[in-house]
């Protein structure tokens, strides 16, 4: 199994189906927007006809009002693998999404289940107080409230929330009970750009979604019945496109939003990407000529070889 990882905008789709038409591969994704149906300028799905006659698995599987926890994903990633390695071929792992990778490669235990009632209780809360949730979390689990970003708040309620139904901290649930994948030797690849380039082709992608209709696709959306607080209007472009739709920003206003908190993220997920074990980190765009034979080298020897992965 071949693993494309790193922060948004790094090339990793472009690389990914390089990789599987090189290795006789299929492309599952692992970007948390993109499981979602209609969601599509601004999770960045490559058109049906621009894959190149590869597979890809694992996306628009979800109606944007469903809940799609990262457990679903990897059961869903798992199985999908299977699938993919059984039909001779190799699956291709590509997208930006930690949590979800850490999910489907290391296992996750499983957590208490959704209390609704408390969940209200501490949304209201947060609305009353904001940040008070995410102070709560660093009391009951440093460790969990160290890995969660203040502003996020749904993850901060889920953390709260496990925390208090089973009475110990969630690092200790996440610990607890997890089965790596079996089956398969991973080999990680991690792309890594200059900070500044990153930023300017950030900014410059955002502008394109906005130029393409990510404000009108999202008014699509929500005519088709489905609430603005569907999980994927809360993910970076719609959350600020769902702002002009109610007329509390501008266009220009909410690309800006999104651009700074799109910066912000990319450097969350390098962070993320860091503590990804046994990866092999490549400097640059994954669309970039001298990155793509960097990596079919590494990939060629690891193959070759027989090691370079783990699994």
């Amino acid at each position: 199994m071949i693993v494309i990882a790193g922060p948004t905008g790094s090339g990793k789709s472009s690389l990914a189906l390089e990789v599987a038409l090189r290795y006789g591969g299929e492309i599952l994704n692992c970007d948390s927007v993109q499981i979602y149906r209609h969601f599509d300028i601004g999770s960045a799905k490559i058109p049906a006809g621009e894959r190149r006659g590869v597979p890809h698995h694992l996306i628009g599987i979800a109606d944007p009002d469903e809940v799609f926890t990262a457990g679903d994903y990897a059961r869903a990633a798992r199985r999908t693998a299977e699938e993919v390695s059984g039909r001779g071929r190799v699956p291709v792992v590509a997208g930006g999404t930690g949590f979800y990778l850490r999910a489907f490669l290391e296992g996750l235990a499983e957590a208490p289940a959704r209390d609704e009632a408390l969940r209200r209780r501490l949304v209201k809360r947060e609305e009353r107080r904001p940040g008070s949730l995410h102070r709560i979390l660093r009391r009951l689990d440093r460790a969990a409230a160290g890995r969660i970003h203040p502003r996020d708040v749904q993850k901060t309620v889920r953390a709260v929330e496990a925390c208090l139904l089973a009475r110990r901290p969630l690092s200790e649930q996440w610990a607890a009970g997890r089965a790596p994948i079996e089956g398969f030797r991973v080999l990680r690849v991690v792309l890594n750009p200059g900070r500044a380039a990153l930023r300017e082709r950030l900014d410059a992608r955002l502008r394109e979604m906005f130029a393409r209709g990510l404000v009108e696709e999202t008014r699509r959306i929500l005519a088709m019945g489905y609430p603005a607080s569907a999980k994927p209007f809360e993910s970076l472009g719609y959350r600020q496109a769902l702002e002009v739709v109610r007329g509390t920003l501008t266009e220009a206003e909410a690309l800006e939003a999104a651009q700074v908190a799109t910066r912000q993220y990319a450097k969350r997920q390098v962070t993320w990407f860091r503590r990804e074990p046994g990866a092999k980190w490549f400097e640059g765009f994954g669309d970039e000529p001298g990155v793509r034979a960097a990596v079919f080298g590494w990939l060629d020897e690891a193959i070759g070889a027989g090691g370079g992965g783990s699994g």
